[in-house]
């Protein structure tokens, strides 16, 4: 994984020096975890590496000074990302959401607010979650329910949330709730988890990890100024979001399971190279179109549809791989507590959460292939 640096096709040099020194300080610094760590060890496990790493300065750059940042091009956290997920330091999709939440509170909270906010969660200090999917609104985001009224100056929020990644944990969510009827009626804040009326209830998911959670707001009072934009954006701030789920969140996805491959080689004791040579394909295939949507990034370009066939590719890969760890590691997925049987098992969902593959599939169709709706 390490070959191919992505923003070196945009000639910025910072990168090779970027790589440099953050193997060399990691080579220096052992940030390893505990072996054998439950999800709330994997979660502690995170803030350490992101204090570590903000004390040392490497998670400052690419973030604007604004906000506590060092300045420097975003790739420069691709290329962070990489090392730690390539180093096993960090479980990647938990590490990566700060790749989700922090450009959207940078975009549309008030600037004080980010100021205060966004440190916290680059060094570690707190723990942030995503409140989109409901019940009865997965993939249809624009159907969601939760409610939010004006009450004087402030708002106050009732529904429920679902498939909430680090609910338990969190002390912030940024939240959508309609305000008003349609797309224009969906509005986004920054709302505190331990207000009174917040209930998170954790989901065991079949791969035996409380990742997920249900979360219930019975008359959650946000303060006016923690809207993020205003009253009716928050349909344009998810639909600015969710391609940042797919970017530099699925570089490190990609640097993770290059070393799974890597892993893979190693254990089979009867190798078959034509199915190892299709799962290197399938990583090197989404790994040249995730490079594409890096230099994207580099360039100040908008990221939109597009980023759906990163999606597809993604899905298709990593189950790809865990398939033919299940052929050529015979009965170590049927054993319980083994890595690869827990890897695979979340593998199964790779093509259901941020968006099914049939959902991907008609954006590309009706968005960029322009085949319209039937």
């Amino acid at each position: 994984m390490s070959g191919t640096d992505p923003g070196a096709a945009g000639g910025n040099m910072d990168v090779a020096w970027f790589r440099a020194g953050v193997r060399a300080w990691l080579d220096a610094n052992d940030l390893s975890p505990a072996p054998g760590l439950d999800f709330g060890g994997q979660v502690a496990q995170l803030g350490r590496v992101r204090r570590a790493l903000y004390d040392a300065g490497w998670m400052r750059y690419g973030w604007p000074a604004e906000v506590g940042g060092l300045g420097g091009p975003a790739v420069l956290r691709a290329v962070l990302g990489e090392e730690v997920a390539t180093r096993d330091l960090a479980e990647p999709g938990i590490y990566s959401m700060i790749e989700v939440l922090a450009p959207t509170v940078i975009s549309y909270a008030p600037p004080a607010l980010a100021a205060e906010m966004v440190p916290r969660l680059l060094n570690g200090d707190e723990q942030w979650c995503q409140g989109f999917s409901e019940p009865g609104s997965g993939s249809d985001l624009a159907s969601l329910s939760t409610r939010a009224e004006p009450r004087g100056g402030d708002w106050v929020v009732n529904g429920q949330k679902v498939w909430t990644s680090l609910a338990q944990f969190a002390k912030r969510c940024v939240l959508l709730a309609r305000t008003a009827p349609g797309h224009g009626g969906i509005t986004a804040f920054f709302l505190d988890m331990e207000s009174p009326g917040v209930t998170v209830r954790p989901l065991r998911t079949m791969h035996g990890v409380d990742e997920f959670a249900e979360v219930f707001f019975d008359d959650v009072a946000v303060p006016g100024e923690r809207v993020l934009g205003r009253p009716g954006d928050g349909w344009r701030l998810a639909m600015d979001l969710l391609p940042h789920e797919r970017s530099t969140c699925f570089w490190h996805r990609i640097a993770h399971l290059y070393s799974r491959l890597d892993r893979l080689v190693a254990e089979t004791a009867e190798p078959d190279d034509a199915a190892l040579g299709a799962a290197y394909l399938a990583l090197h295939t989404v790994r040249c179109r995730s490079h594409a949507t890096q230099r994207r990034l580099a360039g100040g370009a908008r990221l939109g549809p597009e980023t759906s066939v990163d999606k597809v590719l993604l899905a298709a890969a990593e189950q790809r791989l865990f398939d033919t760890a299940r052929d050529l590691l015979p009965g170590t997925l049927e054993l319980d507590g083994t890595p690869w049987r827990s890897e695979y098992l979340y593998s199964r969902a790779a093509t259901i959460y941020g968006g099914t593959a049939e959902i991907q599939r008609n954006i590309i169709a009706r968005r960029l292939l322009d085949l319209g709706k039937d």
